[in-house]
């Protein structure tokens, strides 16, 4: 079946669900069904490991009475299965609470013609034998490394999946996707002195993936790097993230700018929309258009068109990340961020989320710190959504004469969101590697716990 045909087909399938759910007594209803098949192959000290291969289908249904709504899943799509589905939702919503701000997104809203984001590559699914040979180089090129003893394995993937959705307003969308990644992760050292690291790539496209052989080779160089780590006395010091660990401090914005999290009143920021919360010239970005983006979409998951947004403009928080429920009780519109599994509500959720680069070098970014610390690794999760205190187990690099010196660990970082945020200042070394993005970033006066 051709990849048209397949969307048309599951499309039909739904709306044909639906207006079961309409006969039945439904007010209105919307249908999700997402399909995937997952091939993996694993290899680790010169020998393959495992290969894992995967197929499934997540049907969920939407169903609302009046103010009341209810979600079931189900894998199976045989008719006697899916009349047993729509029949138990309708139970439930007839049965579940009343919300005043339940519903499907408005009609004005919906995706009328999804952009073109070439997120399919259509090279097929490729052979095991591939992806073992992938991960065969990958570790391979991290053994290589001179000071690299061990391996924790290597392993590359591939994926295929599909959304289609439909609602009682009128909309009927569906976009494919494809996924290629490969991962390594090494130990240096021996004996006490042991110090592991690992790198990774992914793509939508398998000719934009990275040579396996480069992703080792830096996974290697990572792990010996942080070879003899030193200790370090607590103080107050200029802390520079490295881009891998960078992007968290966005993903805590997007958290803290949440609908729900607004609507309940739990966000540190919930009373700073339109107001300056980073510095002037900060600007970040969440564009669910990128062509091949890893987390682009044409449409939400209650089919609302997305388009790009600067949610910090010029270091002003310019919007909230809203689907139409939370955005129904703060009073405004759907911002298309909602995302969607089967058997729940659609929630917010930001897509590929970067922040631009700054004007300066990663080196001139630290150049001029006498004692500071570089973060490679965070560890834990001490952020508190409702103050914006944050605290974290970190190792790194130690800063001296604004050049990086020595490896530390074994040490805690301690600030408030709202203090890192409004200090924050981004090097010019973005790339787009993870989904949500960063160049390295420095922010001023945090304090390092270590011995």
């Amino acid at each position: 079946m051709s990849a048209t045909d397949a969307a048309s087909a599951a499309l039909d399938f739904l709306a044909e669900m639906i207006g079961m759910a309409r006969a039945a007594g439904a007010d209105a209803a919307d249908a999700l069904l997402l399909e995937g098949t997952a091939l993996g192959a694993s290899f680790r000290l010169g020998r393959p490991e495992d290969v894992k291969r995967s197929e499934g289908a997540d049907l969920g249904l939407r169903v609302l009475i009046g103010r009341r709504q209810a979600f079931v899943s189900s894998s199976d799509r045989g008719r006697e299965a899916v009349a047993a589905l729509v029949e138990r939702a309708l139970a439930m919503a007839r049965a579940a609470p009343e919300d005043a701000y339940c519903g499907l997104a408005d009609e004005a809203l919906l995706c009328r013609a999804a952009a073109e984001l070439d997120l399919s590559d259509d090279s097929g699914e490729p052979q095991a034998a591939a992806l073992f040979e992938r991960a065969r180089q990958a570790e391979e090129a991290a053994l290589a490394v001179e000071g690299v003893t061990n391996s924790e394995g290597a392993g590359a993937s591939w994926s295929a999946s599909r959304v289609a959705l439909a609602t009682s307003a009128g909309f009927a969308g569906s976009y494919a996707s494809t996924h290629h990644g490969v991962s390594v992760s090494v130990i240096a050292g021996s004996g006490t002195a042991m110090e592991r690291d690992y790198d990774f790539a992914q793509a939508r496209h398998f000719a934009e993936l990275p040579p396996p052989e480069a992703v080792g080779h830096s996974a290697g160089l990572l792990a010996v790097k942080r070879l003899h780590p030193r200790k370090v006395a607590s103080r107050t010091v200029p802390v520079v993230f490295a881009p891998r660990v960078a992007s968290s401090l966005l993903g805590h914005l997007a958290a803290a700018i949440s609908g729900p999290a607004v609507a309940r009143g739990t966000s540190f920021l919930k009373d700073r929309l339109n107001t300056q919360i980073f510095a002037p010239g900060i600007t970040i970005i969440d564009d669910p258009h990128r062509r091949r983006g890893l987390r682009s979409k044409p449409f939400d998951g209650e089919g609302v068109t997305t388009r790009r947004r600067n949610l910090i403009e010029d270091g002003r928080l310019t919007t909230w990340l809203l689907e139409s429920a939370s955005a129904r009780q703060l009073g405004l519109s759907t911002t298309g961020h909602a995302s969607r599994a089967p058997a729940a509500p659609p929630a917010p959720s930001a897509t590929n989320l970067y922040l631009e680069p700054g004007m300066v070098t990663e080196a001139e970014l630290i150049e001029d710190i006498a004692d500071g610390f570089y973060v490679s690794e965070l560890i834990g999760f001490g952020v508190n959504g409702v103050t914006g205190d944050y605290s974290r187990g970190a190792a790194g690099f130690w800063i001296e004469g604004g050049e990086i010196a020595y490896p530390v660990s074994e040490l805690t970082i301690a600030g408030n969101l709202k203090d890192m945020f409004r200090s924050l200042t981004p090097a010019s070394n973005l790339t787009f590697k993870y989904g949500t993005d960063s160049p390295t970033v420095r922010i001023d006066g945090l304090t390092v716990a270590g011995t």
